[in-house]
């Protein structure tokens, strides 16, 4: 085999190299931008806030109104309960911007292209640029937590390494649903609409603030397709109360569903939307 036939067949190792030096670009980028600290403390504290006031209100000045709230959930600490919904759910609309955006960056920097011309796995570009994003969104949900107990008394009484199961069980998911976004933008170039639209369907469908029992049949069964429903679901079972492993494993197995359906979703979207547009074009154009 000459050099030229060596490197447009990279080996497996040459493609790792590949991947880490997209993982340490994304990361320099990160680094160079620290603002992104001021947003990690102040959303967690602000988003929740208009959901618990309306809950305080409704549920009267002397609770009374937590009994029904307690027969619907199992949970009494409804503070905790909306925290984690709308947590799940900046944890979904970040990675539809960030990784769903990933590809579009490069190309509005003028590397796509480039980039693009050389013997690289291009799925790695996906996951370089979502390793980076997958730590600053670990990092949010520990400073979330822990903001959500100093400044809202929430109490976590579930497991802790149950929750970082659940948390695991997601990232396929969450993550799968961000490559398909990523592989969409490759031709549409924008996908603000498919953003808000996808982001008003968790919120609205899977319960963020309220039990998806309270919503119509039809629309419970729409939830029930919609792997942030469980995920939701199964992060408040394991953090604040003290079901077990046992009730738990429904959503797991969801989860594990889920996962490699979206996985396999957005691999597959992105090899096809890949060649779609070699053959129109559409990677070199702005």
């Amino acid at each position: 085999m000459n050099p030229i036939q060596s490197l447009a067949q990279p080996g497996p190792l040459a493609e790792l190299r590949a991947l880490g030096a997209v993982v340490r670009r994304e990361w320099t980028i990160f680094r160079r931008y620290p603002s992104w600290v001021i947003s990690l403390f102040i959303w967690p504290l602000i988003f929740p806030m208009a959901y618990l006031l309306t809950a305080r209100a409704l549920s009267g000045q002397d609770g009374s109104g937590l009994a029904q709230f307690r027969a619907s959930t199992g949970i009494s600490d409804y503070i905790g309960y909306i925290a984690v919904g709308t947590m799940i759910w900046m944890w979904q609309n970040v990675v539809l911007w960030n990784v769903g955006y990933a590809l579009r960056n490069e190309q509005m920097r003028g590397t796509l292209e480039s980039n693009w011309l050389s013997p690289t796995w291009r799925f790695s570009y996906l996951l370089g640029s979502s390793a980076p994003q997958l730590i600053s969104m670990l990092m949010m949900l520990t400073v979330s937590a822990l903001e959500y107990t100093l400044f809202f008394g929430v109490r976590f009484e579930g497991s802790l390494w149950l929750t970082l199961l659940v948390i695991l069980a997601a990232i396929p998911s969450i993550y799968g649903l961000g490559f398909a976004f990523a592989s969409v933008v490759i031709t549409a170039r924008e996908a603000n609409a498919f953003v808000f639209l996808v982001r008003g369907i968790v919120m609205i469908f899977c319960g963020i603030t309220f039990p998806v029992t309270l919503l119509p049949g039809w629309m419970q069964g729409v939830a029930g397709w919609l792997p942030q429903t469980y995920i939701i679901h199964a992060v408040r079972s394991a953090a604040l109360s003290t079901d077990g492993l046992a009730a738990l494993l429904p959503d797991l197995n969801a989860l594990a569903l889920f996962g490699v359906f979206w996985l396999a979703v957005g691999y597959f979207l992105f090899n096809w939307m890949e060649r779609r547009a070699r053959q129109t074009g559409a990677i070199g154009q702005y």
